[in-house]
């Protein structure tokens, strides 16, 4: 089962992904691992989706990065000022 997450760092940037295991994947993300998120500052889950198949999840990761961090992903996530 895979989960989607929404990250957070200091400056306010947000990271939308998935994974089987968001806690070991946020250490990857704070360790420099990822490409992305490297070097931007210490990152922290603010959102979670409940556990679902990779189909789905890759829907739901889709569907909430085309919000572009907007209403959109707040109505989504019920994130306030996202």
């Amino acid at each position: 089962m895979y989960q989607v997450y929404v990250l957070n760092n200091s400056a306010g940037q947000k990271y939308i992904g998935l994974s089987q295991d968001p806690q070991t994947r946020l250490l990857q993300h704070n360790s420099g691992v990822s490409r992305w998120t490297k070097g931007k500052g210490t990152w922290t889950i603010v959102w979670l989706s409940n556990p679902m198949n990779l189909t789905a999840a890759r829907k739901l990761e889709n569907k909430l990065k085309r919000q572009k961090g907007g209403l959109g992903l707040e109505r989504l996530t019920h994130l306030k000022g996202s």
